[in-house]
């Protein structure tokens, strides 16, 4: 029996484990939001908390603890330098987590895994030029 075991294998190693959740925490600090399963979202919410934490002390030793859980300089970088410093004034629950439904190939229930501060891109409005009138030269009657 699992009686107080903390965290999930999801069917992995550990270094496949520890590999995954570096990449999904990588991923929501360049991007904002990502898109996956309910049970990752919630094995990797407190590990992105940790590293945004990490982001607001901003001393070098702790510019070194996220480098080397998340093995990425230019990460790093963009959690110290953009990422935690929008998070200054707030005392932790920097994620949310909003259920989207299930996967449609295998059922299983997904979530996106936001920062607090997402706002969505605005949709890309293109406009559809109209054909330019055709200009020809009136037929001279020869």
């Amino acid at each position: 029996m699992r009686h107080h075991r903390s965290g999930k294998k999801l069917g992995r190693d550990s270094a496949h484990r520890k590999a995954l959740y570096a990449n999904l925490a990588a991923s929501l600090i360049e991007h904002g939001r990502i898109k996956t399963t309910e049970a990752k979202a919630k094995a990797v919410r407190p590990i992105a908390e940790k590293m945004i934490t990490l982001g607001r002390r901003g001393d070098l030793a702790a510019r070194r603890q996220a480098l080397a859980f998340l093995r990425s300089q230019e990460i790093v970088h963009l959690l110290f330098a953009e990422v935690a410093p929008r998070f200054a004034d707030r005392n932790g629950g920097y994620t949310r987590i909003v259920k989207i439904g299930p996967r449609a190939g295998d059922g299983a229930e997904t979530a996106y895994l936001e920062l607090v501060d997402y706002v969505p891109p605005a949709p890309v409005v293109r406009r559809v030029e109209q054909p330019a009138e055709a200009t020809t030269a009136p037929a001279s009657a020869s």
